[in-house]
């Protein structure tokens, strides 16, 4: 290869590696190992105050000791979300900061 082929080769490597993460689709398994039924779930990245709307969806439930593949499509590139979980019994939980980049699974316990 010529040298101005490589120049231009590795200026295109430079400029994709400083463009902004592209907005991704997430996937992963909630699983409720605690002792309530999930009503509503909710997930926002952790540079919101919005939650946005319920995974669960209108008829949504996740009782005790299921687990449910779970999708996050909001067209964010972030990594960290915040997620709040909100029980039959109207107990409310949130965990902050998760970095759902990485995340096979989601456990919730009592």
């Amino acid at each position: 290869m010529n040298t101005k082929l490589l120049g231009a080769i590795a200026a295109l490597a430079l400029v994709a590696g400083s463009l902004p993460a592209a907005a991704q689709n997430i996937e992963f398994t909630l699983i409720n190992d605690s002792s309530h039924t999930l009503h509503y779930f909710y997930a926002a990245p952790s540079n919101t105050s919005d939650w946005g709307d319920d995974l669960l969806g209108d008829t949504g439930i996740l009782e005790s000791g299921y687990q449910a593949t779970t999708y996050i499509y909001d067209g964010s590139d972030q990594c960290l979300y915040d997620f709040r979980f909100e029980t039959a019994e109207g107990g409310m939980l949130e965990e902050y900061e998760i970095d759902i980049c990485t995340l096979g699974s989601y456990t919730l316990t009592d």
